[in-house]
């Protein structure tokens, strides 16, 4: 406890000017962030500036981070070739209230890079195209009822925001979402046997970016097993869109989706989502005859494929496609986990890193498994084994800080 303490202690002593601007913050904001994530106690840090692999606080402190926007800079922050491409287009204009030039080759670019991507839609956020997914399902269906597994997250809409029971969410809204296990394909068939299942969404991850992934073969069966029933596959490929690979965890695996949603990486950085798939399901964003038999979804949005993300999203997806930002991004993150697990077993300390792709997840404990059991784990179904206690989690990412590393 006096460590915790004296790492407390020097936290605040070296960032009086976070704390400064937190105090102001409460003042404007509730709780005084402006995302969930960003709330830490006794106050979070204040970033005044960013490059490559660090950024700098309102007090000078640098850091390593290892967070880079939320997971949307798969490049680093502030990259010639991004800075390039939108400091040219602010001087063009950033919102035409119009169509563009731009929007088209954005798009192409993910069709190209994702096999299952026939038609698509950009929105401003990954929880409007995760919105935008369902309704598309439920539209081609004609059903009602969407299925999730427990504990996937699909950002803050209504139908899908964590928790059993969130305020301001009516019980009648809950109530077209079932919720299934994860990894359990008896339990999922029993479910889609009803006959009022317009689609089942997911993280191809498992839950948390991985951080409870999903056994070996899970998704193969849980393809097939759609297909069978009628029931769409979403993937919510808003975090490992672009990252698992070029193509994503769908094209990783040669898993068809009906429906895809991704975010953060797709728009380089700046605000920007999608949405896509079969050209048959997309129909209902048609107009006139093309328009499916279930009718015309509206879709407005003034920031939807705005200039300014678009000259972001291509010049990000230019470099994807060439296969080197994920696969290099994935080398280094392997190289850090076995690195760290050494250091645990050295140090004689309960946990593990573990994750896929670039994405890694510390979990420390007692009943934490060693980093080469968590396939087994996995496989068991123990996910709970996986868990990161939240107390444990904040210390340590104070302590990080405090020695210059962000880690969440």
């Amino acid at each position: 406890m006096a460590e915790t303490s004296g790492t407390d202690a020097e936290y605040r002593a070296k960032r009086p000017g976070s704390k400064a601007l937190y105090r102001r913050a409460l003042g404007v904001f509730p709780g005084g962030v402006t995302h969930d994530a960003r709330y830490a106690a006794p106050f979070p840090i204040y970033v005044d500036r960013a490059r490559g692999s660090r950024k700098w606080d309102a007090d000078g402190n640098e850091y390593v981070d290892y967070w880079m926007g939320h997971g949307a800079l798969l490049l680093g922050h502030a990259h010639p070739t991004l800075v390039d491409a939108v400091t040219r287009q602010v001087q063009r204009g950033t919102q035409y209230g119009a169509c563009h030039e731009l929007e088209i080759e954005w798009g192409t670019l993910v069709k190209e890079l994702m096999p299952s991507v026939e038609l698509l839609r950009f929105t401003s956020s990954g929880t409007e195209a995760v919105q935008m997914a369902l309704r598309l399902a439920r539209a081609y269906t004609g059903q009602t009822k969407i299925v999730k597994l427990d504990d996937h997250f699909h950002g803050w809409t209504d139908y899908l925001a964590p928790g059993d029971a969130p305020p301001g969410i009516p019980g009648e809204t809950r109530g077209t979402v079932v919720t299934v296990p994860p990894n359990d394909i008896e339990a999922l068939a029993d479910v889609l046997a009803r006959d009022d299942v317009a689609g089942l969404i997911l993280e191809p991850s498992g839950a948390h970016m991985g951080g409870a992934p999903l056994r070996q073969g899970y998704l193969q069966e849980v393809r097939e097993l759609t297909e069978r029933r009628g029931a769409l596959l979403i993937f919510d490929e808003v975090v490992t869109g672009f990252r698992w690979s070029a193509g994503g965890v769908q094209g990783l695996l040669g898993i068809k989706p009906d429906l895809s949603t991704f975010g953060k990486i797709v728009a380089g950085g700046l605000p920007g989502a999608a949405v896509g798939g079969r050209a048959d399901v997309m129909a209902a964003l048609e107009f006139g005859e093309a328009t499916g038999p279930q009718g015309h979804i509206l879709h407005p949005g003034t920031f939807n494929a705005n200039p300014l993300s678009a000259a972001a999203g291509v010049a990000m997806l230019s470099s994807v496609a060439t296969g080197e930002p994920s696969e290099q991004a994935a080398r280094t993150a392997r190289s850090l986990a076995e690195a760290m697990n050494a250091a645990l077993a050295r140090h004689e300390v309960g946990g593990c890193v573990h994750g896929e792709s670039s994405v890694l997840h510390i979990v420390l404990g007692l009943d934490a498994p060693r980093a080469d059991e968590v396939p087994g784990v996995v496989a068991r179904g123990d996910l709970h084994r996986l868990r990161a206690d939240r107390s444990l989690t904040a210390q340590l990412r104070r302590a990080m800080l405090v020695n210059g590393v962000d880690l969440m």
